[in-house]
């Protein structure tokens, strides 16, 4: 029995598809031409590199015993869930209008997960950022975070206590890094 919509709401179609398949013991080739359906495509969708549309909702829904729109719902609260996170993402970045992408050599700045790297983001721009970018890097962390993060992390140039006395105007009990 496929799983309520609502509680898998985000999950691709295609990896619904593939446990009930596995749950069946049903081959993915076999279950495609029983459909009259490419097995390259039903694969895709298994593997969640293609998404579902009505005709082929149909045609699950109907094999599967489960309504004719299900798969075409899961697909829809998918698309959603994607367009949240992606949506997300771009609003929790700094304006990089402010930042000079060349303190991210290392990496493509428009990549950057601002929030899973903050410390190492803080880290280097307190170490080699100008007035400007530093500023907005306590502006978009807040000055809490900012302080906690750099307190937690071993100083490597002297410039980011410097820069932390200066812009936040806290003497704080930086680490030495014995790297």
């Amino acid at each position: 029995m496929l799983p309520e919509i609502t509680k898998i709401k985000g999950v691709h179609p295609g990896a619904v598809l593939d446990r009930e398949l596995k749950r069946r013991g049903l081959e993915s080739k076999q279950f495609a031409l029983s459909l009259g359906e490419y097995p390259q495509t039903i694969n895709a969708i298994s593997k969640g590199r293609r998404g579902i549309n009505p005709a082929l909702s149909i045609k699950l829904g109907n094999a599967l015993g489960a309504n004719e729109e299900y798969f075409m719902l899961l697909q829809a609260y998918y698309e959603v869930e994607k367009k949240r996170k992606e949506l997300l993402k771009e609003q929790s970045k700094p304006d990089l209008t402010k930042i000079r992408s060349i303190l991210f050599w290392d990496t493509d700045i428009n990549k950057i997960d601002w929030q899973k790297h903050k410390k190492a983001v803080i880290r280097r721009i307190f170490e080699r950022g100008n007035d400007i970018e530093i500023g907005e890097i306590i502006t978009f962390y807040g000055k809490e975070i900012v302080e906690k993060v750099l307190n937690d992390i071993p100083q490597f140039l002297p410039t980011l206590s410097e820069n932390a006395e200066t812009y936040l105007g806290t003497k704080l009990n930086l680490k030495n890094d014995s790297k």
